[in-house]
C-alpha cells in the first residue's frame, strides 16, 4: 500500500523527528556523490529532461507537455521518453496525448529507439537522478507551496539530492497559483546565484464543462492535492469535502463506491484530475468529471528562445 509523505518535510525548519533521521540522510547523500555513472549521449538527437530534486508533486509532466506544444508548433520531430513503471501508467496515457511516447525499463534504450526513428529531440518526463544519459538541456520543478520543504535529503527531508546541485542544472520552474509572483531567489542560498527561473501558473482548460453553482466533492491521488484544490477555489468551485490519497494510488471498487455514497449523500457532483481519471478502469469512471489543466509559462518567449537554440545544435 502507497503512503503519503511525513507532514514533518514540509516544515519551514526541520523538527525532532528530522534531526533524528538526519544522520541516515547523510550517509545517504554520501553514497550518492559516491555512486558513479558512465553518462551517454545519442548522435543527431537532443535531450530535455524535466525533473525534480523534490519527492512528487512538482508539474514535471505538465511542464513537459507545454514544451511538447511550443516544438509541435515549430514542426520539429520531438517526442516524450517515459521510464518503464507499473505505477505511472495514467503519466504515460496523458503524455501520449500531445506527443509519441516511448516506454521503457531503460531510458537509454528508449533514446537510442526515438534516434533511430529520426527524432529530433526527446523530453525526458522525470529522470534527473538517471546516471545514465547525459542531458543537454534539464529543468527542475518545484512547487510554489512546498518548495524544497525543510531544505533536508530523503528520508529526514523531501530532496533526492542537495539544493547545491542545482548549480548543475542551471533551471528552474516553480509551478503554482499564488497571485503574486514570487522572488523565486529568495528561496534558494547566495550560493546558487547563476540560475534561470520561469514561473507558471496551473489553469483548467475545460470549464465550460462545469456549472459552479454546483457541488462538488474532490477526491485526486497526485503528488500535490493541495494546489489541485487551490486551482479549484481560484476558479469558483464550491467544495463541500476533498479526499487526499497516496500519489499514483490505485483506486479499487470499494474506493469509488464510497466517494460515490458520500456524493449521493452530500448531493454532491465527483471531481478529480485528469491523471487520477485516466487511472481509472472504465467501468469505474461513471458520473466522475474530470479537470483537464493547461500549465501556463510565464516566460514563454524565454522558452521558445532556449528550444530554438537546442533545436539549431541538432
Amino acid at each position: 500500500m502507497k503512503l503519503k509523505k511525513p507532514k514533518f518535510w514540509d516544515y519551514k525548519k526541520p523538527n525532532y523527528l528530522s534531526n533524528f533521521l538526519y544522520p541516515i540522510s547523510k550517509i545517504y547523500e554520501l553514497f550518492l556523490k559516491l555512486k558513479s555513472g558512465n553518462k551517454k549521449s545519442i548522435k543527431n538527437i537532443k535531450t530535455i529532461c524535466i525533473g525534480n530534486i523534490y519527492v512528487g508533486g512538482t508539474g514535471k509532466t505538465s511542464f513537459a507537455i507545454e514544451l511538447m506544444k511550443i516544438l509541435n508548433e515549430k514542426k520539429i520531430k520531438a517526442c516524450f521518453i517515459k521510464k518503464q513503471y507499473s505505477n505511472q501508467f495514467d503519466e504515460q496515457k496523458l503524455l501520449e496525448k500531445f506527443g509519441k511516447t516511448f516506454v521503457n525499463k531503460s531510458r537509454l534504450e528508449a533514446l537510442k529507439e526515438a534516434s533511430e526513428k529520426e527524432f529530433k529531440i526527446a523530453i525526458f518526463d522525470d529522470g534527473l537522478q538517471d546516471k545514465s544519459i547525459t542531458y543537454d538541456v534539464s529543468f527542475v520543478c518545484f512547487n510554489q507551496q512546498n518548495m524544497f520543504g525543510n531544505g533536508r535529503i530523503i528520508p529526514s527531508g523531501p530532496l533526492r539530492e542537495s539544493l547545491d546541485n542545482l548549480n548543475e542544472y542551471k533551471n528552474i520552474v516553480v509551478n503554482g497559483n499564488q497571485k503574486d509572483e514570487l522572488n523565486n531567489k529568495t528561496f534558494f542560498s547566495e550560493n546558487l546565484k547563476k540560475l534561470n527561473f520561469y514561473n507558471s501558473t496551473y489553469q483548467p482548460i475545460n470549464l465550460n464543462d462545469f456549472n459552479v453553482e454546483d457541488s462538488f466533492i474532490v477526491f485526486s491521488g497526485i503528488g500535490n492535492h493541495n494546489t489541485f484544490l487551490e486551482m479549484l477555489l481560484l476558479n469558483k468551485f464550491k467544495i463541500l469535502k476533498d479526499l487526499e490519497y497516496p500519489d499514483h494510488y490505485n483506486y479499487s471498487k470499494m474506493d469509488i463506491d464510497e466517494i460515490i455514497s458520500l456524493a449521493k449523500k452530500l448531493n454532491a457532483k465527483i471531481l478529480t484530475t485528469e491523471k487520477d481519471y485516466l487511472r481509472l478502469q472504465e467501468n469505474l469512471r461513471q458520473n466522475i468529471n474530470c479537470v483537464k489543466i493547461n500549465l501556463k509559462i510565464n516566460q514563454l518567449n524565454e522558452i521558445k528562445n532556449k528550444l530554438d537554440n537546442l533545436y539549431e545544435s541538432v
